[in-house]
């Protein structure tokens, strides 16, 4: 459908909307003014991925057109634990690290959004609600047989993994969540990812059962690759948004290296350029495209770094790519004593987390994809030694394919 408000309008456009509820009465009431809304994030790690980045944008987007948008942390349902998309239970974290992953959590979002966002912690009235009392005032207003069909729910038990009470228990909190947040700030939409729809929907029952007006509910896609993987994961880990936890330099590299079918859409989801630059840019074939990767890279990392940050790290990034600067490549250290009187190269490529595997090394040097200091290694048994190091000042320069560049330090 055509939609006349312009937050649900872009995210139409942009590729971010996959569920809502009653699309048409919440155009309009977003088409005719400001409306609150919230997404929640529970205190899981101490910083945020870029699987959460496409919430983030619409935190963003709801700021642009004039939304009041609340950020929710759950210091108190991390306790618990969403089993939405997760196939076995969490663990438990204390308190010390739910309060640590909290402030971890409030730092990458204040990044991205301007100062008067609202944030809030479910601990707020989570905390302090007798068990006796929620069970009685919302717990009565669940029902198991529907509770049972829940996908988060019904996806473990039919595969017979463990469901603890604890996580079945989860829905209902972030449910009474909904309703709070209603009443403390006139909240009526919930966005979320689309393993969230089954707590969105329960949430909006509850609060009708509880006297609350209409509320609304929106989920966005996964965030899949074009051959259907999930993003978000590398060989060396998350994708984190704090710099210090993945470095800018590796994120700018990240999105440089995106496979060509998905830069168009990384670039409707994850930069603010004009749809009509994105169509300009995802038209282009060859060569050219790699200019429209450099330009997603240095947009996405600009809104999560800098715009200054951003170009100091394509500037580095085509030192080394198109002049072979070693200076600039990203730099690991090495134990001697590992490296000892030599290791195969396709079992270093995996150690270092330039390949998946040993054999997929194996396989690298087979086709002659990889480099040595400029060498091309042509032995898929070659070993690499101290004097390999010793004789380049203490360093290889490794090269896999035209993308996956490491500098490897030697030290005692």
């Amino acid at each position: 459908m055509e939609f006349n408000s312009e937050f649900l309008a872009t995210l139409c456009a942009r590729g971010y909307l996959h569920q809502l509820t009653d699309a048409t009465a919440l155009d309009g009431i977003m088409s005719s003014g400001a409306v609150t809304a919230y997404i929640g994030f529970d205190c899981t790690a101490n910083s945020l991925h870029i699987g959460s980045l496409m919430q983030i944008m619409l935190l963003r987007y709801l700021q642009r057109f004039g939304h009041k948008p609340i950020v929710l942390l759950g210091g108190a349902t991390t306790k618990v634990g969403d089993p939405s998309g997760k196939e076995k239970t969490r663990a438990m974290l204390s308190e010390d690290n739910i309060s640590a992953n909290k402030g971890g959590i409030l730092r990458v979002i204040k990044k991205f959004l301007s100062e008067d966002v609202v944030v809030v912690d479910n601990a707020e009235w989570l905390g302090n609600y007798g068990y006796l009392d929620f069970l009685r005032e919302i717990g009565s207003k669940f029902s198991v047989n529907v509770m049972l069909g829940l996908e988060s729910v019904k996806s473990r038990l039919s595969r017979d993994q463990q469901l603890s009470f604890l996580e079945f228990s989860y829905v209902l909190l972030q449910s009474y969540d909904f309703v709070e947040l209603h009443k403390r700030y006139g909240c009526i939409l919930q966005i979320g990812g689309s393993d969230q729809w089954g707590n969105i929907v329960s949430g909006i029952d509850l609060a009708r059962k509880m006297g609350c007006p209409q509320l609304y509910g929106v989920t966005t896609p996964l965030l899949l690759n074009s051959s259907g993987a999930k993003m978000g994961k590398t060989a060396d880990g998350a994708i984190w948004l704090d710099e210090t936890l993945y470095s800018p330099y590796n994120y700018w590299q990240y999105f440089r290296n995106v496979p060509d079918q998905d830069v168009g859409r990384l670039l409707r989801l994850f930069t603010e350029l004009p749809l009509s630059e994105i169509e300009r840019l995802e038209a282009l074939k060859g060569e050219e495209l790699n200019e429209a990767k450099k330009i997603l890279a240095t947009a996405v990392t600009s809104i999560c770094h800098g715009a200054e940050v951003a170009l100091q790290v394509e500037n580095q990034a085509l030192k080394v790519f198109e002049h072979n600067d070693h200076d600039e490549l990203r730099s690991i250290t090495f134990s001697r004593k590992t490296l000892g009187q030599g290791i195969p190269i396709s079992k270093l490529l995996h150690m270092w987390g330039l390949e998946e595997s040993i054999s997929a090394g194996r396989r690298l040097i087979r086709g002659g994809g990889c480099k040595i200091n400029g060498d091309v290694v042509l032995d898929e048994e070659k070993l690499l030694n101290c004097g390999d190091f010793d004789d380049n000042g203490g360093y290889v320069a490794v090269f896999c394919g035209k993308k996956r560049r490491l500098k490897v330090v030697l030290e005692d």
